[in-house]
C-alpha cells in the first residue's frame, strides 16, 4: 500500500492570453490530473483571460509526481477544443515541505526555495516554495504547450495531515 505525502490543494487562480478556439473567443475550462486522479473547474463562457479561482483537491502519495494540466474549450456540439497543456513537477514542493518540520513553530513567511524556468518546465518566471505560518506554499505561472500563446496561474499547497479515507473529498451525511 501507497504511503500518502499528504494533500494537495491545488488553486487554479486565472488565465492569460488563451488561444481563441470559437468564431472571436474560448469557453475555457482547466483540467487537472495527478497520477490517476483527475478534476476541473467550471467553464467561463466567452473569456481569454478567465479567473477560476478554484480550489481542487487531491492525495499525494508519489515524492515525484507531476501535475498535469490540459486547457479545453467548452462546446455545445462537437468535441472540446484543445486550448494548450503545462505540467510541474511536484519534487521540489515535497522536498521543501520536509523543511516545514524544522519551521514548524516559526510565524510568518520564509522563503524554503526557488524554481527557475528551465527546458525541463513550463515555468513563466522564477517561483518560490514559501513556508507561510507553517504551511508550505507555491505561486507558479505555467506556460501552455503546444498553442500559440497563454499562460495558467497556479497556487499551490501541501498540507500533511490527510484525512483517512478517499482523496477526492465528499460530504458525508454527519
Amino acid at each position: 500500500m501507497e504511503e500518502q505525502l499528504g494533500l494537495l490543494k491545488v488553486v487554479v487562480v486565472q488565465g492569460k492570453r488563451l488561444v481563441i478556439r470559437d468564431f472571436k473567443s474560448s469557453d475555457p475550462y482547466v483540467v487537472v490530473k495527478l497520477g490517476n486522479q483527475t478534476a476541473k473547474t467550471k467553464v467561463i463562457n466567452s473569456c481569454l483571460n478567465p479567473v477560476w479561482n478554484e480550489e481542487l483537491t487531491f492525495s499525494l502519495k508519489e515524492p515525484n509526481g507531476v501535475l498535469n494540466l490540459e486547457v479545453f474549450d467548452k462546446d455545445l456540439l462537437k468535441t472540446d477544443d484543445k486550448m494548450g497543456h503545462a505540467q510541474l513537477n511536484l519534487q521540489p514542493l515535497v522536498s521543501a515541505a520536509r523543511l516545514r518540520q524544522i519551521l514548524q513553530n516559526f510565524n510568518g513567511e520564509t522563503v524554503l526555495r526557488k524554481v527557475v524556468p528551465d527546458s525541463d518546465n513550463c515555468l513563466v518566471r522564477e517561483s518560490s516554495i514559501t513556508c507561510v505560518n507553517g504551511e508550505v506554499v507555491q505561486g507558479v505561472w505555467l506556460r501552455l504547450c503546444d498553442v500559440e500563446s497563454g499562460e495558467i496561474e497556479l497556487k499551490i499547497k501541501l498540507a500533511d495531515h490527510p484525512p483517512v479515507g478517499h482523496a477526492t473529498p465528499r460530504k458525508s451525511g454527519n
